[in-house]
């Protein structure tokens, strides 16, 4: 049985803005977001720094049956898309949730839900040369 190291609560790195507070990503930004949450283990870490309400230090590892190097890769992934801040402390890194990228997350997301249009993404992921997308080519 692992043992419970000691977490320190500090105040989080960066607060919630509200929902009104942020234009809606574009489709690309909000597939990156999207797709950082395809795995049920940073939906996990997630949901784990949002019940602590403040950064949390020391081994996540003993919250998960899984490889230090695996848990690392998933908060290297949630770091990546901006829905988490880490600070280095020493040997240890300091996670905490990142309300801005919470906060784009949610109005991507009601975005969705109300039908509303986003700016038109600066990349056309997939496209050929003439602007159609891939999935109106037949691939």
């Amino acid at each position: 049985m692992r043992t419970m190291p000691r977490m320190v609560e500090e105040p989080c790195c960066d607060p919630v803005p509200g929902p009104a507070a942020v234009a809606p990503p574009d489709d690309v930004r909000l597939a990156q977001l999207a797709k950082a949450l395809g795995h049920p283990v940073r939906v996990r870490i997630l949901r784990l720094l949002a019940s602590r309400r403040s950064c949390m230090t020391g081994e996540m590892v003993t919250h998960f049956d899984l490889a230090q190097s695996t848990v690392s890769e998933h908060l290297r992934i949630l770091k990546t898309a901006g829905l988490i801040q880490g600070e280095i402390e020493g040997p240890r890194t300091s996670y905490c949730l990142s309300g801005s990228g919470l906060a784009a997350l949610e109005a991507g997301v009601a975005s969705l839900a109300s039908g509303a249009e986003c700016a038109p993404s600066t990349s056309m992921i997939g496209a050929d040369p003439a602007g159609q997308p891939a999935w109106a080519q037949g691939r």
